[in-house]
C-alpha cells in the first residue's frame, strides 16, 4: 500500500482529521519513466475536438473521436514526435444521416468501429464499421446515445453501451441497453435490464434508480463505459447507477448487476477538500459518504482472477426541472445524526456547507437528512467481477496535486483559478486504461479537471501503488488565451511495446478541453523488454513506490503548513508566490 506521512490526529469536533502528505519514494530509480513524445493540436478550444482514441498497431495510425466536428480525425504516428491529421471519417455521411455525432471509437484486426449518435439523441444510434484504410464497410443499429464501445480481444464482438439519457425536458427517458455486434455473421443482439424492470431479478441492495419516475428502472437505468478481456464476458459501468453489469456475449444477456456502496469519507487515508471559499488547501475527514460513480472501466487479469478498474468521476442526473444535485448548506440535518456538532458551523461555506451533495439519498420520513452522499471518491478503484472493493486510492490524488501544485490545486479544466473544483468531484478521474511493462501491470488514470495521468503499479491488486503523475499542463498560461498545454483527459489508449512504433510502449491520450491528442513514451526502469502489454497475463509480485521528477515530489515543497484548529481542522494553507 501507499506509505503516507498523517499529521498526529486530533479528536477535536466531528471526526479524527488528518492531512496526507504525498507518497514518498521508496527507491531511488522509478519503476517506469512517462515523458512526451509529440501532440497533435486541433486548434480547437473546449469544444471536444479530442476525445476517445483508438490505435492500429499495423498502421500506426491513431484515431480520436473529433465531437466538435463530428468526425473521427485520422492521425498518422509512425513518427510519434511529430503526429499528423492524414484523414478524417465523416461518420453522418457515412450512414447518410445528417446530424449524427461520433461518440466513440476502437480498432480491431483492421476495422474501426464507431459509435454513432443519432440527431435526436433518444432515437437509435448506429455503429459504423470502417476500415483503417477508411473506407466504409457497414452500419449496424445499435441503441439510444451509444456512448461507448469495444471490441472483444479476439475480434469476434464489438460490444456497445447505450446510455440511453432523457431528452432535455425528460419527456423521453430511452431504455439503456448494451449492443452486441458479431463481426463475422454481421449480426445484432440486445442485452437489456427487462428482467431487473419487470422484477424477475432483483436489483441488489443500494443500486440507484430515481429520477422524476423511479418506477420505470429501465429507462433508470444507463450504461456508460465496456470493457472485456475476452469473447465471453463484458463488464459496463452505470455511472449514474453506481454499478457494474456483466454481459453474457454468446446469450446475449445481462448476467448480474452489483452495486458498489460508498466510500466513507470519515475514515482515516479518505478525505477530501470539501469548499472552494477556504481559500486553503484542506484535505480533511468529513461525515459524508462518496458515490463511486464511475465512468471509464477497465479489465485485467492476474493470478487466475480478473479485475475491474474504475476511475470514479461522480455524475448528476439533472434533465430539465429535475436536479438531484444541492449544497450541504441547504439541506436541513437531522441534529440526532450529527450529535455534538455545532451545524451552524458545519455547514458553513469554509466548513463543509459548498460540498455538493444529492438530494436523492439520506432524507428522513421527517424532511431532514441524516446522511449525506457527495459525487464521485475522487479516486480509482478495482473490484473483483463481483463487484467487490479489492483497492481504492484513497485521498491519494488531491495530496498528491497539493504537493506539486499547490497554487493551482483543483483547477478546472478551463481555468487556472485555485480550489475552483474542491465543492465539486474534485480532480474528477475519468479515464483509465491497463497494461503491462516488463513484468509488471499499471493502470494509468486521466483527470479531467486538474490535467494530467496518475500512474499506479496494480500488478498485485490488493496492494496497488503509486508510481507517478505526470502533466502536460502549463499553468503559466490561461486556458483559452494561449497555449495552456493538456486540459480535460477524456480517455487513454495504452500501446504495448510491441505494437508501438519506438519499441517501448506509449499511452495516447485524447484531451477534451485544449483538442489535443498526446503521446507519451513509457520506458522499462526494472529492467525487460517492454512487456507484451496484454492485460490477461498480469503477473502477481510485490508493487514499486517511486515518484519521478516530473510527478509528484512525495514532499510538500514550497507549501506553507498551517495547522488551524477551528473546528478540529488541520489546514494546509495556500502556497503564495509574490
Amino acid at each position: 500500500m501507499l506509505k503516507r506521512l498523517l499529521v498526529p490526529p486530533l479528536a477535536i469536533g466531528l471526526a479524527v482529521l488528518a492531512v496526507p502528505a504525498a507518497p514518498a519514494a521508496a527507491q531511488d530509480e522509478p519503476a517506469l519513466s512517462i515523458s512526451p513524445l509529440g501532440t497533435y493540436d486541433s486548434g480547437v478550444f473546449a469544444e471536444g475536438a479530442a476525445e476517445i482514441v483508438a490505435y492500429d498497431p499495423e498502421s500506426h495510425r491513431v484515431f480520436t473521436v473529433n465531437a466538435q466536428a463530428a468526425v473521427v480525425d485520422v492521425l498518422d504516428v509512425a513518427d510519434p514526435a511529430a503526429p499528423v491529421k492524414e484523414s478524417s471519417l465523416d461518420v453522418a455521411a457515412a450512414i447518410g444521416v445528417d446530424g449524427a455525432v461520433a461518440n466513440s471509437v476502437a480498432v480491431s484486426g483492421g476495422l474501426v468501429a464507431v459509435a454513432v449518435e443519432a440527431p435526436v439523441k433518444t432515437d437509435a444510434g448506429w455503429v459504423a464499421l470502417f476500415s483503417t484504410e477508411g473506407e466504409f464497410i457497414a452500419e449496424f443499429a445499435a441503441g439510444a446515445l451509444p456512448d461507448s464501445l469495444t471490441f472483444t480481444p479476439g475480434g469476434k464482438y464489438i460490444v456497445v453501451a447505450n446510455e440511453g439519457e432523457p431528452s432535455d425536458d425528460y419527456a423521453a427517458d430511452p431504455d439503456g441497453t448494451v449492443s452486441i455486434i458479431d463481426v463475422e455473421a454481421r449480426e445484432v443482439r440486445t442485452a437489456d435490464f427487462a428482467a431487473y424492470a419487470s422484477g424477475d431479478e432483483d436489483l441488489p441492495e443500494g443500486f440507484r434508480v430515481f429520477g422524476p419516475d423511479p418506477s420505470d428502472v429501465a429507462a433508470g437505468i444507463e450504461p456508460e463505459y465496456v470493457t472485456a478481456i475476452d469473447d465471453a464476458t463484458a463488464y459496463v459501468t452505470l455511472q449514474e447507477n453506481n454499478a457494474i453489469a456483466t454481459v453474457d456475449l454468446a446469450a446475449g444477456e445481462v448476467t448480474a448487476v452489483h452495486a458498489l456502496g460508498t466510500k466513507d469519507h470519515s475514515a482515516p487515508g479518505n478525505g477530501l477538500d470539501a469548499s472552494d471559499k477556504d481559500d486553503a488547501v484542506s484535505i480533511r475527514n468529513w461525515p459524508v459518504q462518496g458515490l463511486y460513480l464511475p465512468d471509464t472501466i477497465a479489465a485485467y487479469a492476474t493470478g487466475g482472477e480478473t479485475y475491474l478498474v474504475t476511475a470514479n468521476e461522480g455524475d448528476v442526473r439533472e434533465w430539465g426541472e429535475y436536479s438531484e444535485e444541492a449544497r450541504v448548506e441547504d439541506l436541513e440535518l437531522c441534529a440526532d445524526a450529527f450529535a455534538g456538532v455545532d451545524l451552524a458551523e458545519l455547514q458553513s461555506e469554509e466548513e463543509l456547507g459548498r460540498l455538493k451533495v444529492t438530494a436523492s439519498l439520506g432524507e428522513t420520513e421527517e424532511g431532514c437528512y441524516d446522511e449525506l452522499y457527495s459525487f464521485g471518491s475522487r479516486s480509482f478503484s478495482i473490484w473483483t467481477t463481483g463487484g467487490e472493493l479489492v483497492f481504492d486510492s484513497g485521498d491519494d490524488f488531491e495530496a498528491l496535486i497539493a504537493a506539486d501544485y499547490a497554487d493551482h490545486f483543483n483547477a478546472d479544466n478551463e481555468s487556472n483559478d485555485f480550489d475552483d473544483r474542491s465543492d465539486d468531484k474534485g480532480p474528477e478521474p475519468e479515464a483509465v486504461a491497463v497494461g503491462k511493462v516488463g513484468d509488471r501491470t499499471y493502470a494509468f488514470v486521466g483527470l479531467e479537471r486538474q490535467g494530467g495521468v496518475m500512474v499506479y503499479d496494480v500488478t498485485d491488486p490488493a496492494s496497488a501503488s503509486f508510481v507517478d503523475y505526470v502533466s502536460e499542463r502549463d499553468f503559466a498560461v490561461e486556458p483559452g488565451e494561449g497555449d495552456a498545454g493538456d486540459l480535460g483527459p477524456e480517455s487513454i489508449k495504452f500501446v504495448a511495446a510491441a505494437d508501438s512504433p519506438t519499441g517501448r510502449a506509449m499511452i495516447v491520450v485524447g484531451n477534451e478541453v485544449s483538442g489535443t491528442t498526446t503521446l507519451y513514451d513509457v520506458a522499462d526502469n526494472l529492467g525487460g523488454d517492454g512487456g507484451d502489454g496484454d492485460p490477461s497475463e498480469g503477473a502477481t509480485g510485490s508493487p514499486q513506490l517511486p515518484v519521478t521528477g516530473t510527478g509528484a515530489t512525495g514532499l510538500l515543497v514550497g507549501l506553507a503548513a498551517v495547522l488551524a484548529l477551528a473546528g478540529g481542522a488541520i489546514v494546509l494553507a495556500r502556497r503564495r508566490t509574490a
